[in-house]
């Protein structure tokens, strides 16, 4: 059974439609990545599943662990263990890291039924995976992303992620930006949490990041519809000869 089943999605952001007829399945424990030119609907992809205002599902569905995606609020795509790891984090300025960070985990265990974590589990937590990805405390204690640099700010998306262990990641170009020493480090993460119990579907323009972190299969979205999936081996094609006709 699929994790993450999309049959036929149509999508508008405003009045014009970007998503044409998505179809896509992802089963627990596989990590799938999607390639395409710029302007093929990538983004927009990961903001309608995870529920962001002004991008409309207008018909198709998305089940998700065995619900209707669709139908639920954005906060409680989060608490049934859905995350999105953003292009471009945005920063927050007088909102702590570490506040936020625990307002977020206990708000999904609220929602789920289960009681709240400790402030004393909470940052021995918190120290724990900010280690894992080269974020120190005082990184922890500032504004959410305030004086980051680019790649500390996709680091933080994965801390974020490691903290709130989601059932399933969509990571929007997660790479760009990073340099050869941030990209290990956000791919060695990447492949710490792949475990048969969670999903990943990575949007790249690149090859480089599945150098590290080998997926089970790649696609190429193109007009707002998939048009080839292979595996990793399409990726490397498609870094040497282009889009060509497929994003015709």
């Amino acid at each position: 059974m699929a994790m993450l089943k999309i049959e036929n999605l149509h999508a508008n952001v405003g009045d014009k439609e970007i998503l044409k007829g998505l179809t896509l399945e992802v089963g627990a424990g596989e990590v799938h990545a999607i390639m395409g030119p710029n302007g093929s609907g990538k983004s927009t992809l990961g903001y309608v599943l995870a529920g962001r205002e002004g991008y409309e599902a207008t018909s198709g569905s998305v089940t998700f662990d065995g619900r209707d995606l669709l139908a639920m609020a954005p906060h409680e795509r989060a608490a049934a263990g859905f995350f999105l790891g953003l292009q471009y984090p945005v920063e927050i300025p007088g909102v702590s890291n570490l506040n936020f960070l625990r307002t977020a985990l206990n708000a999904q265990r609220k929602l789920r039924g289960e009681p709240d974590i400790s402030a004393a589990d909470f940052m021995r937590l918190a120290r724990t995976e900010a280690d894992a990805f080269d974020l120190t405390m005082d990184h922890m204690k500032r504004g959410v992303n305030v004086g980051f640099s680019g790649g500390e700010k996709k680091r933080n998306e994965m801390v974020q992620m490691a903290l709130l262990a989601p059932k399933f990641a969509v990571l929007d170009e997660t790479d760009s930006g990073l340099d050869i020493d941030a990209l290990k480090t956000v791919a060695g993460g990447i492949n710490l949490l792949r475990s048969p119990e969670r999903g990943f579907l990575l949007i790249t323009h690149y090859q480089r990041l599945l150098d590290y972190v080998k997926p089970d299969k790649v696609h190429v979205l193109s007009g707002g519809r998939i048009v080839r999936s292979g595996g990793p081996e399409l990726a490397h094609a498609l870094e040497r000869e282009g889009y060509g006709e497929l994003a015709a």
